[in-house]
Order: C-alpha cells, then sequence, then structure tokens
C-alpha cells in the first residue's frame, strides 16, 4: 500500500485555491454559479513515485439552512517540470507543494494516473491510510487489464470523467473504459452494483465488467465515508449510441420501429434479470401513496416555475393522483434510473448494450438504491423517443416527426409487454395509469429545464404535457 503523501498546510492551501478556481470551469462541477466555500481538502498518492493523486475536494454552496457540502473526486498528476504533451490539461502552476515547484494536471488525461488506477484494480492493491485512501477489485471472471495500454478522456460527459484504455496494437485483449465518480457519495454505487448483478447473471445487454475501486473519505460531517471511486468496465468499440442511430433515422425519413420494438425486448429483458437478481418490494398502497406525494410535488414546483402550466394544473393533479388508488401494480425492483437513448449502444454482435445504471446524479445516491417502478425506465425511453423525432425533423416536419415517434412507442411497448407481461397500452390497467403519470412527471421536469436552459425546445415536452393531460 502505498503511503499518505508528505503534506505541509501551505501546500494543501496553495492547492484548494487552485481547484476553486479550475473546478467550476469544469463539465461535472455540478454548482457552477454559485458561491463556493472550501471545506477540505484531503489527498493520497496512486503510485509510489508521488505523481497520480487523488484528492478529496469538499467544498460548500449556499447559505445557512440552504447550505449544502459536496465531496468531489479530483484525480490530479503532480509533476516538477511541464509537461508539453498534457498542456491542454494543465491545472495550473504552483511555486511549492510538499517543498518543489509543481505543474498540475488533470489526471484522468494524464496516463501515469490511469496507469496507476489500473495497477490498483488489476494487483487488487490499496493506496493511502484508513481515513483517506483507495482500494482495487477485481471482478470475479471479469475482463482482465491490459498492460502497456494507451489512454484516453471521452468527451461530452456531465457528472463524471470516462477514460478508454485500449491493449498494445496486436493484442487480443478486449478496450476497457474507466469511470472516474466525479461526486463522492457515502454507500455502493448502482453503476457498479446493478452492472455487475446483471453481468454476474449472464446478462449480454450490459458491459462485462473488469473491476472497480472503492475508498474512504471524510464525509461532510466529520464521519469516514465508504463508496465507490471508479468503475472498470468492458468497450465497446465500433458502436454507436442509440441518440444517433435514432435522430439520423428521423433526418433520412427511415422507420425506426423495428429497432425500437428490439430495444423494448432489451428493456424487458434486463428488468426481467433485475427482478430475479435482486431484492424487490410489493406495491403497497402505502409506498404508491408515496410516490403519488412526490408526483404531485413535482406538478406543484413545474406549475409554480412555468406560469403556462396553470392552466393545466387541475388536470395534470387528477393524473398524479390516479397512482395512489392503483391495485395489482408490478412490484418495484432496481431499474436503470435515467434511462434514454444517450445510455444505450448499438453494438453490431451484441445488439443494444445499456449503460450508466448509475441513476440520475443529482438524487442522494441512498435514494438512486432503492427499488423503483420499472415503468419509470418506460417513461424515459417514451420522453427520448419525442426528443429524437422533433430533434432530427428537419425539413420533415413536425408531423412526419410526430408520426415517428408514435411508431417507435408503439414498437417498444408492444416488445416490452411480450418480455415482460406488464402491457400499459391497456387502458385503465394499472401499468397504464402507472406510465401516464410517470410519463408526465418526466415531460413537466423538461419543460422547466427548458424554459431556462433551452426556450425554443420548450414546445416539446409542452406538447408532451398537453397530451398526457387531455
Amino acid at each position: 500500500m502505498t503511503g499518505p503523501v508528505s503534506t505541509d498546510p501551505a501546500s494543501d492551501a496553495a492547492l484548494a485555491q487552485l481547484l476553486l478556481e479550475w473546478a467550476p470551469r469544469q463539465r461535472w462541477f455540478a454548482h457552477k454559479g454559485a458561491a463556493v466555500q472550501l471545506r477540505r481538502l484531503e489527498r493520497t498518492p496512486l503510485d509510489e513515485g508521488g505523481v497520480a493523486q487523488l484528492v478529496a475536494f469538499t467544498v460548500r454552496t449556499g447559505h445557512d439552512e440552504e447550505a449544502a457540502d459536496t465531496v468531489y473526486a479530483v484525480p490530479i498528476t503532480v509533476r516538477h517540470a511541464p509537461d508539453d504533451s498534457l498542456a491542454a490539461a494543465l491545472v495550473g502552476h504552483l511555486p511549492d507543494v510538499d517543498g518543489a515547484e509543481a505543474w498540475v494536471y488533470d489526471g484522468p488525461h494524464d496516463p501515469t494516473f490511469t496507469r496507476a488506477l489500473l495497477t490498483l484494480v488489476a494487483a487488487e492493491e490499496g493506496a493511502g491510510s484508513p481515513s483517506f485512501g483507495v482500494h482495487g477489485t477485481s471482478a470475479d471472471g471479469g475482463l482482465p487489464v491490459p498492460a502497456g495500454a494507451s489512454t484516453k478522456v471521452l468527451g461530452g460527459e456531465q457528472s463524471n470523467t470516462s477514460i478508454v484504455v485500449s491493449a498494445p496494437r496486436g493484442s487480443q485483449q478486449s478496450p476497457l473504459i474507466a469511470k472516474v465518480f466525479r461526486v463522492l457519495s457515502a454507500g455502493d454505487n448502482p453503476d457498479v452494483v446493478v452492472q455487475t448483478a446483471l453481468a454476474t447473471a449472464g446478462c449480454e445487454r450490459v458491459p462485462r465488467p473488469a473491476g472497480w475501486v472503492d475508498g474512504q473519505w471524510t464525509a461532510p460531517d466529520g464521519s469516514t465515508a465508504h463508496g465507490h471511486v471508479a468503475h472498470l468496465t468492458e468497450f465497446l468499440a465500433g458502436s454507436q449510441d442509440a441518440w444517433r442511430v435514432a435522430t439520423a433515422a428521423v433526418e433520412q425519413g427511415r422507420d425506426f420501429s423495428a429497432e425500437a420494438g428490439e430495444l423494448g425486448a432489451a428493456t424487458a429483458e434486463v428488468h426481467a434479470v433485475l427482478a430475479r437478481e435482486m431484492p424487490t418490494e410489493p406495491a403497497t398502497p402505502e409506498r404508491l401513496s408515496a410516490v403519488a406525494d412526490g408526483l404531485a410535488a413535482r406538478v406543484a414546483w413545474a406549475c409554480t416555475a412555468v406560469p403556462r402550466l396553470r392552466e393545466l394544473s387541475r388536470a395534470a393533479t387528477e393524473r398524479v393522483e390516479a397512482v395512489r388508488r392503483v391495485s395489482g401494480a408490478p412490484d418495484l425492483q432496481r431499474v436503470h434510473g435515467d434511462y434514454h437513448l444517450g445510455q444505450v449502444l448499438r453494438s453490431a454482435e451484441r445488439g443494444w448494450v445499456l449503460l450508466d445504471f448509475e441513476g440520475e446524479p443529482l438524487r442522494p445516491l441512498a435514494e438512486r438504491s432503492l427499488p423503483d417502478l420499472a415503468l419509470r425506465d418506460v417513461a424515459g425511453m417514451l420522453r427520448s423517443f419525442d426528443y429524437a423525432a422533433a430533434s432530427g425533423a428537419g425539413s420533415a416536419g413536425t408531423e412526419a416527426a410526430g408520426r415517428w415517434a408514435a411508431r417507435c412507442r408503439e414498437a417498444f411497448l408492444a416488445a416490452y409487454a411480450a418480455g415482460t407481461g406488464v402491457d400499459p397500452r391497456e387502458p385503465g390497467s394499472a401499468a397504464a395509469t402507472l406510465l401516464a403519470a410517470l410519463e408526465l412527471d418526466k415531460a413537466l421536469y423538461e419543460v422547466v429545464y427548458e424554459v431556462r436552459n433551452r426556450p425554443d425546445w420548450a414546445h416539446i415536452p409542452l406538447s408532451a404535457v398537453e397530451r398526457l393531460t387531455s
């Protein structure tokens, strides 16, 4: 086990100030535009030379009762001379870090950091101390970690950072992808737990696991927290994400219902395996009432945030209140939690493969790990079809896009019903009532988001809210 970095308060203070200036400009930082105060900085080396380090960076946003602390994982590399190949990943230069001049780089972009992370997993080693440190674990029967690998950070992610790990040319080893969780939350990350459970059960609808890194750090309340820091899985080279495949079909005027049906079958397969392999809960009246409470709160919030929704408030409330009267609902189970076309890949060998079972990143981890209504995933995918249709409509026009989305919806639901026995198309059924409320909930959130961030897109979810409340 690598020992703790020999630090002094001045070095940590300088590094903290550097990160306070740099982190808010990064895509994964969730508190852009907010006043941020440093609460704590901890760091440990991941290699013998102390070049690769992991920093737990605790910041506070808000004031008084609204104040909240967040612990970010910030991998860095500390070098005592500038590296031109890493210029784009430079965090900053400091005259003194642990007794020497230092250039600090964003770790995922530096192969030295990724090699250190891979070594922890492959050797099942630890680094750091009992109060702040990490430990790697190889998945039972999982993919091997390639030696001498090349690495590349994927762009476009919002809440995490993923690094593609490719074996040397000529090697027969599969490429991997290492996801670094940027917000550290106590407890097991669903992305690790759920994907591992599916893969262990023989489900090929998820990437095969290679391993993970868990760790311990100081929680905001001063206690020691334990949780996952990174996840290493199979990388499906040559695959395309479903969003690009779907929007290309819309742009080309090509029917997508066959692919949507296959996606419905894949979703049903994953839900069935999760229901069999992981804990479930009965959908009791009390549990459904709690769901309805959350849905009703979303209606009130959305109608307050967007005044044009107020005329639909009564109808929306009726839809979500109907959840309290549902009987015979399917058991609650583990689900994807943030399901849309961007979370699915099309592989030539495997068909549709589902990714990122982390759930909605801004929800507390404890909530994301609870059994939920599987139809929440279904609602998310239906909304994604709607967005894909509108995004790719172009010269085809909104009516043609609407018909495209409707065909996708029907094909997806038919295949899902065939695979699970739960058919939300049956009027008056428990599944139909639940899906209508969950899809409305999703659309209301989208309206508020679009009005605040992309007003030109607001008509997409507004049309859905009108349809779902008519």
